[in-house]
């Protein structure tokens, strides 16, 4: 079953999985359809008429439905990039294709062997018979595509959960828990961040917008898969945090001197040094909590009570490109770096 392409009546909309409806299975399309015919067909007072009404009315109804599920599945070529890191991690960029390629390949077929019957309906000698075919027809194409419905739905219910990360200039903030990650990006939210859920792991991951003089600014937590030991991560986890570390155009790492978090300064470094194998873009470090315990040096902030918060904001803008500009190479001499900064 393929169907590389859909006609231009069938584009797919550039819409999101959360807003994505709900994929019926084959036996729920023939259902209303043939319910949605049948009614139809009393309209009807010649039976040989009711009965072609009744089987143009099938097809359209199973073909449009097939047709609203393509329009309504978001493409995958224009998604932003880590929603296509996600599906290709989780399901296959090639596998979902395939899938949705099938549900073209039913429509076309449905209508192409429904209404071809229903033209030839009143020559039949038995067009009864007839009607029976092509509802046995129309079924048959419906249910060879039962399975990748589900697939689409199952793969809808978990993608919809995924947190929405726009194609924007990208702060990625990492670092251990309550060091202080979800309580900066507040502080630097123009608005209440957005917590959304993660379906590989049960924390949210909390994400805020800020307006600049240079441009819209996006801040991402890290979730809570930097919680636990690597060799501790399965592999999804492990793919599903490098494609969150992949849209970073740059990182904040939050230590905290204080270890008041409950983690070991040591650990904590064992973990800035993980997460430098894992991005490529600018990392700048930062120590929180300056109001009960000052690092000696680097950057220092304080997210209680605001020290230090604008002069991390101000390195992070340091790196800021517009999209136009996303192309040029960064800065060869960092903002700050590991503590670099005095």
């Amino acid at each position: 079953m393929e169907y590389d392409t859909l006609p231009p009546e069938w584009t797919q909309e550039g819409v999101e999985f959360e807003k994505t409806p709900t994929i019926p299975t084959a036996e729920e399309i023939l259902d209303v359809s043939f319910r949605r015919a049948a009614a139809k067909r009393k309209e009807k007072h010649n039976k040989d008429r009711a009965n072609e009404e009744f089987v143009r009315a099938v097809t359209a109804a199973v073909h449009d439905r097939l047709v609203s599920i393509l329009q309504r599945f978001p493409d995958i070529n224009t998604l932003p990039p880590f929603y296509q890191h996600m599906v290709e991690i989780l399901y296959g960029i090639d596998r979902m294709k395939k899938a949705l390629g099938a549900v073209g390949w039913a429509a076309w077929h449905v209508r192409e062997k429904g209404f071809s019957i229903a033209s030839k309906m009143r020559r039949a000698e038995d067009i009864t018979a007839q009607r029976r075919r092509a509802v046995a027809r129309i079924s048959s194409i419906v249910h060879q595509i039962d399975p990748e419905l589900r697939f689409l739905n199952d793969a809808r219910n978990v993608l919809r959960k995924l947190p929405h990360v726009s194609d924007e200039f990208t702060v990625v903030v990492a670092g251990y828990p309550n060091v202080g990650k979800s309580s900066f990006i507040r502080a630097v939210s123009s608005a209440a961040p957005e917590v959304a859920g993660y379906p590989f792991t049960t924390k949210g991951v909390i994400i805020g917008h800020r307006e600049t003089p240079l441009g819209r600014i996006q801040l991402v937590d890290t979730p809570g898969i930097l919680d636990r030991p690597a060799e501790d991560r399965n592999p999804i986890e492990r793919q599903a945090l490098a494609a969150l570390m992949d849209v970073a155009d740059v990182c904040l790492f939050v230590l905290d001197p204080s270890e008041h978090c409950g983690y070991p300064i040591a650990e904590q470094y064992r973990l800035l040094e993980e997460v430098r194998t894992l991005v490529s873009v600018p990392i700048i470090v930062v120590s929180n909590k300056a109001d009960i315990a000052r690092a000696e040096e680097g950057l220092v902030m304080s997210t209680a009570t605001g020290e230090g918060v604008d002069e991390v904001l101000a390195a992070l803008m340091e790196y800021y490109r517009p999209p136009a500009l996303w192309e040029e190479p960064v800065p060869s001499e960092p903002a700050a770096d590991a503590g670099d900064r005095s």
